[in-house]
């Protein structure tokens, strides 16, 4: 149990227990399923667990140089790559980093192929199934216009010479049984091309550290499809990883009437700090909080520390009148939402911490003046 007394606001805490706990499930499926699953540094890129992550998990996806680099330097291990659009005066960098990489489109394939096969790296192609369940626009693939992955009829009869891998991520924060039907349309397209390659990687979204989520059908499934066309099977998860692994500790700095609204306002900012709650957009939970206003007990909008009229979320009820200098801890604000925070307004980034398995806090970083200035000119 956190003691949220021993730690500064605003701060990112991770559980050490709650993320082994995951990799421990994550691995037990990759084991009796037969597949390999990586970690999506988009989202989860907390470097410094990257030596437990390893104790479960080979390797790590990356989406940019910096990533890549990442994965070099903190995980031990080259990258499994995936750029929508690769820059020519990154690529030769890119190459020597990678043991795979995906190609979004058949022009940079055309453009970068012969390279990437050359030097031994292993190739693929993102392909677009035009199936996904995700409700939110922003995050669905497959829509009309997505510029990520290729249609059916981009692709002939036979894979390009050198092109040993199938990718394709249309799932966020789904189940086995979105993923089933996700494989129904892949192979009403693709089959003959899944006959001929080497390996196919299901990319990310597969929320199997979830609660209720069916891993023994997701086993069956990945065992399934694995043997049936006879190739290595990737999974690259991101939230699944760090899910339920920790929380986002804040302060009420101020108490303001607005018109009658009760506005808490917090060391912490919705825009800054939390944008995936408003891109999402979701109400993250509060511990010792009331998700949806109760009658007869104190509500409060919450409100961000940056001058956006935007930034708050509401509304939240608590047992007692909240005061200032109260904590208000955010669960679950390990994966994603660190990896999307800005200094917008010159806020400065929340600490990040460890709670560690033996009961103690380790505090791995803060941030100041220095971190804004240095992302401006």
């Amino acid at each position: 149990m956190i003691k949220y007394n021993q730690i500064p606001s605003p701060c990112f805490v991770l559980e050490e227990a709650k993320l082994r706990t995951n990799l421990e499930l994550i691995d037990a499926v990759q084991q009796q399923a037969g597949v390999q699953i990586i970690l999506a540094l988009k989202g989860f890129s907390m470097y410094s667990v990257f030596p437990l992550v390893k104790r479960y998990l080979s390797g790590a996806t990356a989406s940019s140089l910096n990533e890549i680099k990442l994965v070099n330097d903190y995980m031990g291990v080259q990258a499994h790559t995936y750029i929508p659009a690769i820059r020519d005066d990154e690529f030769e960098e890119i190459l020597a980093r990678s043991s795979h990489i995906t190609f979004n489109s058949m022009g940079q394939w055309e453009r970068f192929g012969n390279r990437a096969m050359e030097s031994g790296v292993s190739c693929g192609i993102r392909v677009n199934p035009q199936y996904s369940e995700v409700a939110t626009d922003m995050y669905n693939p497959c829509v009309p216009g997505s510029r990520l992955g290729v249609t059916r009829d981009q692709l002939g009869d036979v894979l390009p010479d050198g092109m040993e891998g199938i990718h394709f991520h249309t799932l966020c924060e789904n189940d086995s049984y979105t993923l089933e039907r996700t494989l129904e349309a892949l192979e009403n397209r693709f089959a003959d091309l899944l006959h001929q390659a080497k390996w196919v990687n299901m990319g990310g979204g597969h929320l199997m550290t979830r609660e209720g989520y069916n891993t023994t059908h997701l086993i069956g499934l990945l065992k399934s499809f694995r043997e049936k066309y006879d190739v290595e099977v990737i999974l690259e998860p991101g939230s699944a990883i760090a899910w339920k692994t920790g929380v986002l500790v804040s302060t009420v700095l101020d108490l303001v009437d607005s018109q009658g609204i009760q506005v808490a306002v917090l060391d912490t900012s919705f825009a800054a700090h939390m944008p995936d709650t408003l891109e999402m957009p979701y109400k993250p939970r509060i511990l010792n909080a009331y998700q949806e206003p109760v009658a007869g007990k104190p509500t409060y909008r919450l409100g961000g520390m940056t001058c956006l009229a935007g930034d708050f979320m509401g509304d939240y009820s608590f047992d007692e009148p909240l005061q200032i200098g109260d904590r208000v801890v955010f669960d679950d604000m390990i994966h994603y939402t660190m990896v999307k925070t800005t200094t917008f307004n010159g806020v400065n980034l929340p600490a990040i911490g460890i709670w560690q398995e033996d009961e103690t806090f380790r505090l791995v970083k803060t941030y100041g003046y220095e971190s804004f200035k240095d992302r401006l000119s």
